[in-house]
């Protein structure tokens, strides 16, 4: 959707100097945004026993984080180099969990070592250990009405431990000398609805309640992310405090007598609606459609071109011009490298600048360099108005930093 208004004030007026000195494409986010945002997650669950762990996957800078850390949010970790990004900032223990799917054995320890709440996702895999956490939490797998085809659902995703198995998975650790437990669930991915979030939630805690018949009382329920953002003109921004409101309840209907604590594992609702990629138009041609190339690819963002997902764009200054219905391109050797089909934009001409909005999460975090198109810079646009840098434009010389120019053989001697 359009940035916020308190984002346009901030970022507007910069705009110009900011391309003309620094140049396209980038990315840019807005610090009192995303502070704000977590802030709004942790007021709405104020006195209930909660605490949110930012997910590191949707937006891995270490700028970023800690500003989160700083505002008093956790991190969520779901691999070893995201735990190492977590440890580089000093970030550990109860302030760090492990969420993570088809682990390997050294980033589980790794994990272990770090002190965060660990999250199993599969059952054979914690039978094959030597030492488990003090706290043994596993992912249950996506069930019940609320869902994401995103997520997939109880027959098709690849995530958690079926319902029906979980009693034994906790018995075969409680074996085993674990007395703390916790269980995890997510099925949604940018979920829209409040009444659907919640539900999803209630499912999870559902779950959890029926596993007292097992002789398991969970001491955390972690019901993930998930929380959508409103990409298109129009939409709804999903009412936290309400859907806050509704898990509370639901952990209280479902535990009366002993409350576990509530973790939320939110990311796109935190940092998506504030940040935004700058970019220019470099090209127009008229094809079967009008043309827009712009000087960014979908390797700086693949949201579009791998789930059909809509970006609002924008073209500053240009509110004169009439609408064309134009397809907005980058510059890859793949039909799909398209930003919008068939927009109307106010008639884009090369020189504009360009603004696709809502990028703060899941946008440079899911770059890549095909056909050497390297990734963009990252920008902060600070709380006092300042803009600085925090990831600089990759150049030839990253791409190739781990290229052997002589290739040296990985055999021992005396193999070949």
């Amino acid at each position: 959707m359009p940035l916020s208004p308190a984002f346009s004030a901030r970022l507007l007026p910069l705009l110009d100097d900011l391309v003309r000195t620094y140049g396209t494409p980038f990315h840019l986010y807005d610090a009192a945004g995303i502070v704000a945002s977590h802030r709004e997650v942790t007021e709405a669950f104020a006195g209930a026993g909660h605490r949110q762990y930012f997910a590191v996957k949707a937006l891995p800078n270490p700028a970023v984080l800690a500003l989160l850390r700083d505002a008093g949010s956790g991190l969520d970790c779901a691999s070893g180099t995201e735990l190492h990004l977590a440890e580089r900032l000093g970030v550990r223990g109860d302030d760090l969990v492990f969420t993570s799917n088809n682990t390997a054995l050294p980033e589980y320890h790794q994990a272990l070592a770090a002190g965060a709440a660990i999250t199993f996702d599969d059952r054979p895999f914690a039978e094959r250990l030597d030492t488990l956490p003090h706290t043994v939490s596993f992912r249950v797998a996506p069930h019940g009405a609320a869902g994401s085809h995103l997520m997939g659902d109880a027959a098709g995703s690849k995530f958690g431990v079926p319902v029906d198995d979980l009693p034994a998975a906790y018995r075969s650790v409680r074996a085993r000398g674990v007395t703390s437990f916790g269980l995890h669930g997510m099925s949604c991915a940018n979920e829209s609805s409040a009444e659907r979030a919640a539900q999803a939630a209630d499912d999870v805690l559902a779950v959890g309640a029926g596993l007292r018949d097992h002789g398991i009382d969970l001491d955390v329920v972690n019901v993930g992310g998930g929380l959508g953002i409103p990409y298109r003109p129009g939409e709804e921004p999903l009412d936290v405090r309400r859907w806050a409101g509704a898990v509370i309840a639901s952990r209280d209907r479902w535990f009366p007598d002993r409350a576990p604590q509530l973790r939320t594992e939110l990311g796109r609702i935190v940092t998506g609606p504030h940040g935004v990629l700058v970019t220019r138009v470099i090209n127009r041609s008229r094809k079967h459609r009008e043309v827009v190339g712009l000087d960014a690819s979908m390797s700086a963002l693949m949201r579009p071109a791998l789930y059909g997902a809509y970006h609002h764009i924008t073209l500053p200054s240009t509110d004169d011009r009439p609408l064309r219905a134009v397809d907005v391109v980058g510059g890859l050797c793949e039909n799909m490298d398209k930003f919008a089909v068939n927009r109307h934009l106010p008639d884009p001409r090369p020189g504009d600048i360009a603004l696709v909005h809502d990028t703060g999460a899941h946008g440079h975090a899911m770059g890549f360099t095909y056909n050497g198109r390297l990734r963009p810079a990252e920008l902060l646009l600070t709380a006092d108005g300042d803009v600085v840098e925090i990831r600089r434009a990759e150049t030839f010389d990253d791409y190739v930093s781990t290229v052997r120019w002589s290739p040296a053989s990985v055999l021992p001697a005396g193999v070949r």
